[in-house]
């Protein structure tokens, strides 16, 4: 009977070819290798030590800050994301094409550059202060903490939300809305039952992200100076109390897990859609009237908040601060070059990986498929200080071994394949999300009738399936090499010696508080970021800006 479980569960694949829940299979166990150290070390602490550590008043502390922090940065992406993306798709607000691309603009400036700008500006004797201190305003509210915390993760983590639901409405059968204004629904109700049902997955896939994100994030929280998971287990580390830190990223799991619970609560049920002719695009459907400027203010208002401050900030280091006292420090365009080598290495790599567990994911309603899509989420909630440190421990004790057997095989420590895999296990939720959500608004009928024609299931993926979730993949893509871009802690602990990127060199500069040496590669972070959305975003034709 034991034996038979398997296989009957593979079978339960609602007519997805047994090879592809096979290859799914395979990825969703790659991402999850890594992390299975962490139970490892939590196995060697005592059990009455997990106990007392369990209702230390400090760890209860971190329990609740991390759930504040996670719920409110979630609800306040949905709130800015969602309508920022139905204005630059769905509506003719003036300039959307030039909104499209500055509201994802957020998501290439790394979250620990944003909470040193928005401390340096507005925290105590910060710029901001010191210019209303003649009104004689001589305190701003306190910046650190909880809602400062909130209020930077969100500002820089609810294009997750905005390029998901985008992607969505850009595949969006506009002919739907038509038929709603004959029935003389105004926007709104519009919106509310014929938009909103059709994206949700979108923006539940995006909000996940957003979730994720922030109970992961270790750079914020800590110059923020709010105990939460990240900076607790990067301190029990520092200490080398490992297993203290392996316990709490246990219990980060643990709150990971009740996340994907929750959005398959959400999101049961779901189908897929595409019941119309198929008429998707990007051309403006609703006119806003006499609110179309003042809609403008939105859009400007976040994304101003957003890329001003640090830019301001960025400008006052580059000004204020002498350029040769730390000549190691200077910038070279190597660093820029190694930036999208292996941000460009580690987007394709999670596309390719992504497509197979979101088609599936989203084709089946098995539960092996919805176990599977889940699976490949854990490692974006798993801080990158502990993917790192967990890839070093394997990396190291495969040193040992292959010393002690004497093998040929290649060396993995500080290698750019075992640097890309790191960042394929943190970031690929991002393109399953994408893809899935676009994959599910993909008419079944179509497949159908490219099969009674006689081709095979990879050619009716290729012929329709691929154009018509073409902007899921390019958001997926987008967002996994975005993130890439930034992430700081897999790539110091993992990088080849001497490989040098645009985020060490600004790590290192801020470490030596010489912050004028962390100016041109942030500038050029966000130019090159930048870019990339243009190329990523600007598709051509109805599916483009």
């Amino acid at each position: 009977m034991r034996s038979l479980l398997p296989r009957r569960l593979l079978e339960r694949t609602d007519g997805v070819p047994l090879g592809l829940a096979l290859l799914s299979g395979a990825i969703a166990a790659a991402m999850l290798f890594p992390l299975t150290w962490i139970v490892v070390e939590a196995t060697t602490v005592d059990p009455t030590r997990i106990r007392e550590l369990a209702l230390r008043p400090d760890t209860l502390e971190v329990i609740a800050n991390s759930l504040l922090l996670m719920v409110g940065v979630t609800v306040l992406c949905v709130l800015l994301g969602v309508p920022l993306a139905w204005l630059t798709v769905q509506t003719n607000l003036p300039f959307r094409r030039f909104w499209a691309v500055v509201a994802a603009l957020p998501l290439v400036i790394p979250s620990y550059i944003g909470a040193f700008s928005f401390v340096s500006a507005f925290g105590p004797q910060g710029e901001f202060q010191s210019i209303l201190e003649p009104l004689g305003i001589e305190q701003l509210p306190e910046i650190y903490g909880l809602p400062g915390t909130t209020i930077v993760i969100t500002l820089y983590t609810y294009p997750y939300v905005y390029l998901t639901t985008r992607a969505a409405l850009l595949s969006f059968d506009t002919t739907l809305l038509d038929a709603a204004r004959t029935l003389n629904h105004d926007t709104w109700t519009a919106f509310r039952r014929v938009t909103f049902p059709q994206v949700r997955p979108a923006i539940v896939a995006g909000a996940l992200l957003a979730a994720l994100y922030a109970v992961s994030d270790f750079g914020t929280p800590a110059i923020m100076q709010l105990p939460v998971f990240t900076r607790q287990i990067f301190l029990e580390y520092n200490v080398f109390n490992r297993g203290y830190a392996a316990f709490l990223s246990l219990q980060l799991l643990a709150i990971v897990l009740v996340v994907l619970a929750l959005e398959w609560w959400v999101r049961r049920g779901e189908t897929s859609s595409g019941d119309g002719d198929g008429s998707a695009g990007s051309d403006p459907v609703v006119d806003l009237g006499a609110w179309r400027w003042p809609a403008t203010l939105f859009p400007a208002a976040v994304t101003g908040v957003a890329l001003l401050v640090p830019l301001w900030i960025l400008g006052l280091w580059l000004v204020t601060a002498d350029p040769d006292a730390r000549p190691s420090l200077a910038f070279e365009f190597e660093y820029a070059f190694n930036s999208v080598l292996i941000a460009g290495a580690a987007a394709l790599v999670a596309v390719l990986l992504a497509l197979p567990v979101a088609y599936f994911a989203a084709r089946s309603d098995s539960p092996l498929a919805s176990l599977l899509e889940r699976a490949t989420y854990v490692g974006f909630a798993v801080p990158g200080v502990v993917l790192g440190l967990a890839l070093v421990a394997f990396a190291t004790d495969y040193e040992t071994f292959r010393t002690a057997r004497d093998l040929a095989t290649p060396a993995i420590y500080q290698t750019l394949p075992l640097l890309i895999f790191a960042y394929v296990v943190r970031f690929v939720p991002q393109a399953v999300g994408s893809i899935r959500s676009t994959t599910l608004q993909v008419d079944p009928a179509l497949i159908e009738a490219a099969r009674t024609l006689g081709e095979s299931p990879t050619g009716s993926f290729r012929k329709i399936t691929l154009p018509l979730i073409a902007p899921g993949v390019t958001a997926g893509a987008a967002l996994v090499f975005l993130t890439t871009m930034k992430e700081l802690p897999a790539t110091l602990m993992l990088r080849p010696t001497g490989f040098d990127t645009l985020v060490t060199i600004i790590w290192r500069a801020q470490e030596a508080a010489y912050y004028q040496y962390a100016v041109i590669p942030a500038l050029l972070l966000l130019a090159v970021s930048g870019l990339s959305l243009v190329v990523l975003l600007s598709q051509g034709g109805r599916e483009g800006l």
